[in-house]
C-alpha cells in the first residue's frame, strides 16, 4: 500500500528542512512526496527542488502563479498516486511512526485516520497537546467537527476522496475542515491516540491580525454552509440555516451551552 505525502508549499524553505527530515526517517518508507509550490517569491522553490534532487520519491511542481492554498492542497491530491494520501503542511514534521502508524489502522470501511498534534514552539520543542482531539461517532449528520475533534495528522483513502466533490478550490482557509467534512460524509474515521503530527509555533503561521481571522471565519462559513446543503439539513437547534449569517460562531455557542448542561447534570 503506497502512502502519498501531500505537501502545498509557500514561501517557507527553511521550515521544510526539519519538514523533509521527517519524512525521510519514518519507519514506512514506501512513500512518495507530492510537493505543490504556490508560485514562491524567496527562492524556496528552487532551494527545495535542490534539497530533494536525490531522493526520487519527492515530485515537486509548481503553479504558474499564486492561486491559493485551496487550490494547491486540491492539485495535490489530483497528482498523487498512493493509494493513502495525507497532508503535511511544510512547517511542521511526523513523528517517526506516523505514516506506519496510520497505514495499521486503515481497514476495508475505515475511510481515515487521525492522531493527536504535539504543539512545539519555533524550534520543535514540545509545548503541550493539542486538546479535544478523541474519536468521533461515525454516520452523525449533525457533526461538524466544530471542537477539531478531527484534525492532523489526518490520512485517507483517495478513492474516496474521488467520490466527493473535492477541495473547493476558492477556499483561502479552512481547507481542511473542508476535507475532513466531506470524506466524513463517505466512510468511517478511525482516531488513533498518539501525537504523530508535530505542529510549530511561529511568527510565520497563522496571522492573528483580525483581517486574517474575518477571513478564516468566512470561509469556515463557506464550509459549513456547504456541509448542510449537501446533508439536506435546514434547520439548526431550531432556527433555519439559511438565516444564520455566522454559522461557526453559532455553532460553537449552541454546543458549548449544550455540553455545559450535560455536564451539570453529571456532577
Amino acid at each position: 500500500m503506497k502512502f502519498s505525502i501531500l505537501i502545498a508549499h509557500y514561501n517557507n524553505f527553511e521550515y521544510f528542512k526539519d519538514c523533509f527530515k521527517s519524512i525521510i526517517n519514518q519507519t514506512f518508507q514506501d512513500f512518495e512526496v507530492i510537493i505543490v509550490d504556490d508560485y514562491s517569491t524567496d527562492g524556496s522553490f528552487e532551494k527545495i527542488k535542490e534539497l530533494v534532487k536525490e531522493d526520487s520519491r519527492f515530485k515537486i511542481f509548481r503553479n504558474e502563479e499564486n492561486k491559493g492554498v485551496g487550490y494547491t492542497k486540491k492539485k495535490c491530491i489530483e497528482l498523487a498516486n498512493g493509494e493513502i494520501c495525507g497532508f503535511l503542511d511544510p512547517d511542521d514534521a511526523l513523528a517517526t511512526t506516523a505514516l506506519e502508524d496510520a497505514i495499521n489502522t486503515f481497514s476495508s470501511e475505515i475511510t481515515a485516520v487521525y492522531s493527536k498534534i504535539q504543539i512545539c514552539d519555533n524550534q520543535l520543542k514540545f509545548i503541550k497537546l493539542f486538546p479535544g482531539q478523541k474519536q468521533v461517532k461515525n454516520d452523525i449528520s449533525s457533526f461538524l467537527n466544530i471542537f477539531f475533534e478531527v484534525n492532523h495528522f489526518f490520512v485517507f483513502k483517495r478513492e474516496d476522496y474521488l467520490k466527493t466533490e473535492g477541495i473547493n478550490p476558492e477556499l483561502t482557509s479552512a481547507v481542511d475542515q473542508d476535507l475532513y467534512l466531506k470524506l466524513y460524509e463517505i466512510g468511517k474515521f478511525k482516531f488513533i491516540p498518539k501525537a504523530n503530527y508535530i505542529y510549530r509555533l511561529h511568527d510565520k503561521g497563522v496571522s492573528q491580525a483580525k483581517s486574517k481571522k474575518d477571513t478564516l471565519n468566512h470561509n469556515w462559513h463557506i464550509v459549513l454552509q456547504n456541509t448542510l446543503k449537501r446533508r439536506n439539513i435546514t434547520k439548526l437547534y431550531g432556527k433555519k440555516a439559511s438565516k444564520i449569517s455566522n454559522l461557526p460562531k453559532f455553532v460553537f455557542e449552541k454546543e458549548n451551552t449544550f455540553l455545559k448542561k450535560l455536564l451539570r447534570i453529571f456532577q
